[in-house]
């Protein structure tokens, strides 16, 4: 018998702040969403699950020296929406405000020694692609919508934005295993109709 096919998304936060991690398989969610802290934190909570593929909140790298932004974000906002750039490696250091992407950082070398495959996504580009441009809509309610109408099984009936970019992670990991995302260089989106409640 085959192992079940599982995919997972991870929000990225600053160290207070640490992750939240969500797993779905061909129907809906099946683990999460988890707060947790630490990169080792998320690696032990997806080790068992033995993902296929783990897509990640955070930029995966910075912009070369010099440059205030990486072509595969200027290449996602021409495409799809817009998002805040990364600098390069000094300015990311410099400035308190980019801890979460160091975080980020910390977490692909955690992945990468564990032996877990992982992409970097954008769930604001997925809830987009999913529901449309948001407009003047609060965040919360937007993406609440956009997740409702995708079907997905499995959703806890109290989750907060963390919880719901982690889902939104976890199905764009989802789409790519199935061919049906699009890539912004590094940057995994999913095509509209890839995130639906579907077959396992």
């Amino acid at each position: 018998m085959s192992a079940p096919r599982v995919w997972a998304g991870v929000d990225v936060g600053g160290r207070r702040k640490g992750f939240h991690a969500a797993a779905v398989d061909g129907r809906g969610v099946i683990g999460g969403p988890a707060r947790l802290l630490t990169p080792g934190d998320v690696v032990a909570w997806l080790r068992p699950l033995r993902p296929r593929l783990i897509a990640v909140d955070s930029p995966r790298r910075p912009a070369p020296d010099g440059r205030r932004s990486r072509a595969d974000e200027r290449a996602l906002a021409r495409a799809v929406c817009s998002l805040r750039y990364t600098p390069d490696r000094r300015a990311l250091a410099r400035n308190r405000y980019y801890e979460w992407i160091r975080h980020g950082f910390e977490l692909y070398a955690a992945l990468a020694r564990a032996g877990l495959r992982a992409v970097e996504c954008f769930p604001t580009a997925a809830w987009t692609r999913w529901s449309g441009p948001r407009g003047r809509r609060p965040r919360a309610a937007w993406s609440a919508r956009a997740l409702t109408r995708l079907g997905v099984a499995g959703v806890p009936s109290r989750l907060g934005q963390d919880g719901r970019d982690a889902i939104a992670a976890a199905l764009t990991a989802r789409a790519c295993g199935r061919g049906g995302a699009e890539r912004f260089g590094a940057i995994v989106v999913p095509r509209a109709h890839a995130g639906r409640g579907g077959r396992r």
